[in-house]
This record gives C-alpha cells, sequence and structure tokens, in this order.
C-alpha cells in the first residue's frame, strides 16, 4: 500500500473551522486507510491506501464536508511527491519558516505569476501542482497578492520537511 499525505485547507486557521486531529483519524480510518497519523493541528495526515490520489482526495473532501457543513479541499501527495518538493525548494538562502509551499489542487498556469504584486519583496517560484512563495518579513505581514494560491493550502518548509521524514519512516517500516 502507498503512503500518502493530505493537506487539508482552512483548517484551524480561521477558515472552515476547527477539527480535532482525532476527529480527522477517525475520519480516515472509517473511508479505509491504514496506519493513519496526523500532525500538528493544522490539517496534516498520513496514511496508506491502494486508492489513486483523486480517489482518496475526493473521498475525503466529501467526507469532511459532510462532518464540518463545507469541504474544507484537500490536496493529496505521495511520499515520493513530497520527497521532490523539498529537494527541489528554491530560495536556498531563505529560513524555512519563511518559505512557504502552497500545495493546489492541480497545477497553476504557467502565467500565474505574472498577476503577483508583492511590495515586501516576496519571491514565488511555481512548480507543477506547487507554488513556492518566499516571504521575507514574514506571511503574517506580507502584503502580497497572489491569486493563483487562492485553492490551495500552505505549510511552510519545516513542516514540509517533517511530513516527508514522517513519510519516509512508514513506507520503510519504521512506523
Amino acid at each position: 500500500m502507498a503512503v500518502y499525505i493530505a493537506l487539508l485547507r482552512a483548517v484551524n486557521v480561521g477558515g472552515t473551522g476547527s477539527l480535532p486531529m482525532a476527529e480527522l483519524k477517525a475520519i480516515c480510518e472509517e473511508l479505509g486507510f491504514t496506519d493513519v497519523k496526523t500532525y500538528i493541528q493544522s490539517g496534516n495526515v498520513l496514511f496508506r491506501s491502494d486508492e489513486a490520489e483523486k480517489a482518496i482526495e475526493e473521498q475525503l473532501d466529501e467526507a469532511l464536508g459532510k462532518k464540518m457543513g463545507k469541504r474544507p479541499g484537500v490536496m493529496v501527495r505521495s511520499r515520493k511527491e513530497l520527497d521532490g518538493i523539498v529537494a527541489h525548494a528554491p530560495f536556498l538562502d531563505a529560513k524555512p519558516n519563511f518559505l512557504l509551499v502552497y500545495f493546489l489542487p492541480e497545477a497553476a498556469p504557467k502565467d500565474a505569476l505574472e498577476k503577483m504584486v508583492a511590495p515586501d519583496g516576496e519571491e514565488a517560484k511555481l512548480a507543477g501542482r506547487e507554488i513556492y512563495v518566499h516571504y521575507p518579513i514574514g506571511s503574517g505581514r506580507s502584503k502580497l497578492k497572489l491569486p493563483a494560491l487562492k485553492a490551495g493550502t500552505s505549510r511552510n518548509l519545516n513542516t514540509v520537511r517533517k511530513l516527508a521524514d514522517l513519510a519516509a519512516e512508514m513506507e520503510d517500516g519504521e512506523v
């Protein structure tokens, strides 16, 4: 069974609402996912499944929508994809907590960055279904405008690295 990482949008950050991670774990188990583990209270869950990524996204988003009253949006990546996202992170001089990876449901249009307004020196790089954004003053104070980010969910590089490590441990049978 493949190891997957699901990243929920707008959970516990003032968006869709609060979802205790124990409930997220239970929902995943009800869907038939195995070895389910959550990581920090921001909508990250790792598990094993024989299903395809898109099927997992749809099933989990639908189940969460029933629970929360609104579908939050779910982005699913494999362990291999997460490893690649970490390995290809640009802006090597950026502090990892100031470099956010936006996970999108599908690849952004090639011209997505042309609409970027970056008054605080933000930099962005498009990479398939992800957009990396470096926030020199931190994302909380930034006035960045980039419409392509709206459909996705972000995690800082430290969190992405940790999720990749946890997925590797699961896949290697250590957890």
